[in-house]
């Protein structure tokens, strides 16, 4: 490897230290997660802040991601195919049904949010774009994992599934137990696994080989959506998936 790509890639290591867990490190923490030495990591630490794409506190010496990064960030949503055309769908169905709704993709583990319609009502899911969520743990992760090679979500799964709460599926034969009631029915639920007191149903959207693309997902209060509600909700939340693929040139598999 040339210096100057390994200089890229050092870089690019630095930047994925930051994360919502994490999301200010001193120098020395930047140091220990990339494996480099202090004074490569503060050459390159002085490099990225005159880009702006890290910012320094003068107060505490620790680090954060800088502007640069959300303006990125600003126009990669803006300019995403996807979020813009799934938006009028996203706001048609919270009108309809005063939930959360949400636009999903996956990132390795994770499910991210690309979009999100908060709904009006006093007690309501709150969300954020760019947010990550275990994709396990997830009515949109398992619909969307339901379409993936099983062994592609064995290699996820190694990863590790830590409980969030008391319903959270621990076990690989339950879950791919509830992958194939997910394809079988369209649609997956997710009854407060990843956080009590909050349920959510997901629908996928599948491209013309049937490969998840994203999925689409109501969330709310486990007491305004229990199980049979959800099951309700799942008829116009798949009608929804079909017309975004659809439109989006992504013809679904028919079911």
């Amino acid at each position: 490897m040339s210096e100057p790509i390994r200089a890229v890639n050092r870089a690019l290591d630095i930047l994925l230290c930051f994360t919502k867990q994490t999301p200010r490190l001193s120098m020395t923490q930047i140091a220990e997660q990339v494996g480099m030495n202090k004074s490569t990591v503060h050459r390159l630490l002085g490099t990225l802040e005159k880009r702006k794409l890290v910012q320094r506190d003068p107060e505490t010496g620790l680090y954060q991601l800088g502007i640069r990064v959300l303006q990125m960030a600003y126009l990669t949503l803006e300019h995403n195919d996807l979020r813009n055309h799934a938006t009028s769908f996203l706001r048609r169905l919270c009108e309809h049904h005063r939930e959360t709704i949400t636009l999903s993709v996956l990132d390795d583990t994770d499910v991210v949010f690309l979009d999100v319609v908060e709904s009006l009502q006093r007690v309501k899911i709150a969300a954020s774009i760019g947010q990550r969520l275990p994709a396990f743990a997830t009515a949109a992760g398992k619909a969307m994992f339901a379409y993936l090679p099983a062994e592609a979500v064995r290699n996820i799964l190694t990863r590790g599934m830590q409980p969030f709460t008391p319903k959270t599926i621990q076990s690989m034969d339950v879950l791919f137990n509830d992958l194939s009631q997910i394809r079988n029915l369209g649609y997956a639920i997710s009854e407060q696994e990843y956080e009590d007191g909050i349920n959510a149903v997901a629908a996928p959207i599948l491209s013309s080989r049937g490969s998840p693309i994203a999925a689409i997902t109501i969330a709310g209060p486990a007491f305004r959506l229990p199980l049979e509600r959800m099951r309700e909700l799942a008829t116009t939340l798949m009608a929804a998936a079909k017309e975004i693929a659809q439109g989006y040139d992504l013809t679904p598999i028919s079911r």
